[in-house]
């Protein structure tokens, strides 16, 4: 089969389309899937850099939806011909503080998504909503999951809260966005870029803040209840500042750096809450497809490209320029 490999070299030029992969076979408890689909993830940037190039190719990608087409021994619930979505989290099944010991991302160690087929256990492949197209399907598994973890299991938000999203337009920025407003909750969104603000507005931002203003004076007369930070470094404090007293910051991502200081008397005087995120279990991802279809929420899609275009997608996602998620048509609809 054809699939995109890391192997060979270091980083991002041990990358390539190869034709003649070997395909798996479903083992007990396991399916097979013709991958429609797949979409990108900053995390498909970094494992060119963790894969040890001297080590067999590994196929990468996380996220990806398509059609059961075999099915081994022991499963019960999926059946040939299934449409589905598969979730990337490997060995988290059931909601839990933290993920168990083992447990792994689709895409490395083991292969990813990012080929014309791939076998996942029974319990990661998720029936596709009918309203979501392969293409928009194949973005929501690591990116909504992080999402809905960040802001249901850990935020807590309710309905009539405010939640503040700091450096929107990536992919699980606007999913937070369209989830937060989907709970009845007011939203504000900051961007450096006038046209990502104008786009958050567009999808029902109450608010879109610039990096260079003054957030405490703009936020004035806001009762921040929730912020979900992933822009670290650069924007961490400037997002503590806003928040309300007794509010809680989430964090699932330091873009800008993983090294902060911050005042303990000013935190523990404001009686905030500190809270880190990642990923989700299978539970949560089936909640979180629940409320999908519940909302008929459609995922933002920056482009979709085609496989032999892999690597175009690539360079558009390193460059951070999209608003939403980049996709991979894998096979004709």
């Amino acid at each position: 089969m054809k699939g995109f490999v890391h192997g060979g070299q270091a980083g991002l030029q041990g990358l390539s389309l190869k034709e003649q992969l070997a395909e798996q076979e479903p083992q007990h408890g396991e399916v097979k899937i013709k991958l429609k689909a797949a979409g990108l993830n900053h995390r498909d940037l970094f494992i060119p850099d963790r894969h040890d190039p001297e080590e067999a190719d590994v196929i990468l990608g996380s996220d990806g939806a398509g059609v059961v087409i075999a099915v081994g021994e022991g499963v019960k619930e999926i059946q040939e011909g299934d449409e589905v979505i598969i979730n990337p989290g490997l060995g988290w099944e059931k909601n839990a503080p933290i993920p168990p010991v083992g447990f792994q991302i689709v895409g490395f160690p083991g292969h990813g998504t990012f080929a014309e087929t791939i076998v996942v256990p029974e319990v990661n492949a998720v029936k596709k909503p009918e309203s979501l197209t392969f293409e928009e399907a194949s973005v929501i598994g690591l990116a909504g999951l992080t999402a809905y973890r960040s802001l249901f299991t850990r935020g807590q938000l309710r309905s009539g809260q405010t939640v503040f999203i700091p450096g929107i337009g990536g992919g699980v920025a606007t999913f937070l966005l369209k989830f937060a407003k989907a709970a009845g909750a007011r939203v504000i969104v900051s961007s450096r870029s006038e046209e990502k603000r104008q786009l958050a507005l567009t999808l029902g931002a109450d608010r879109a803040l610039a990096d260079d203003a003054d957030w405490i004076e703009e936020t004035t007369n806001e009762k921040v209840d929730l912020v979900i930070e992933s822009v670290g470094a650069a924007t961490f404090n400037r997002s503590l500042e806003v928040l309300g007293k007794g509010g809680t910051l989430v964090i699932f991502g330091s873009s800008t750096g993983d090294k902060i200081e911050f005042d303990l008397r000013t935190f523990f005087y404001g009686q905030y809450n500190l809270l880190g995120s990642t990923m989700g279990s299978s539970e949560e991802f089936h909640d979180m497809v629940a409320f999908i279809n519940e909302h008929s929420i459609k995922p933002v899609m920056d482009k979709i490209y085609d496989f032999q275009e892999i690597k175009e997608a690539f360079t558009h996602l390193n460059s951070s320029h999209q608003f939403g998620k980049l996709a991979v048509r894998l096979a004709e609809k």
